[in-house]
């Protein structure tokens, strides 16, 4: 993975591995995400799908979610999300956020008061792709869109 650090293929590998633990039956799309905090630990998490499928979680919205449970929302600084369908292990093409997810993680973003990089991969390869926020999400709406600051 070429003008990757040895920090971020760590970040990258361990989405990759989240994969695996991913619950998705109906999309037979598996994702994994991880997020690295200001201490330098990783969270990850897959993706829950669920028979009614406006109750399934993506991966970055599970992993964002547990760094709050653990009272360390302020503290990512990196999130690595990579997937691919289930029965095509050799996609090619690294994946992105979907729009609800980039919220979420502008959310994240606005609480940390820092800029979250987000590294963008497949299930296997070299191919990533680096992204602020402001690349996925332009003109985003957060709390000072609300009158609430950020």
């Amino acid at each position: 993975m070429s003008g990757i650090t040895q920090e971020e293929t760590d970040l990258i590998d361990a989405a990759r591995a989240a994969m695996r633990h991913a619950h998705a039956p109906y999309s037979r799309f598996a994702v994994g995400a991880a997020l690295r905090l200001t201490d330098g630990s990783i969270i990850t998490g897959s993706n829950f799908e669920n028979a009614s499928y406006g109750l399934s979680l993506c991966a970055e919205t599970v992993a964002i979610a547990t760094a709050s449970a653990q009272g360390r929302l302020t503290e990512i600084v990196q999130i690595a999300v990579a997937g691919g369908p289930a029965d095509k292990p050799g996609h090619p093409e690294p994946i992105t956020p979907c729009g609800r997810c980039r919220q979420v993680i502008k959310e994240a973003q606005d609480m940390a008061g820092r800029p979250v990089t987000i590294l963008c991969a497949a299930p296997a390869g070299p191919q990533v792709s680096r992204y602020g926020l402001d690349e996925l999400l332009p003109h985003a709406f957060g709390p000072a869109d609300l009158g609430l600051g950020g």
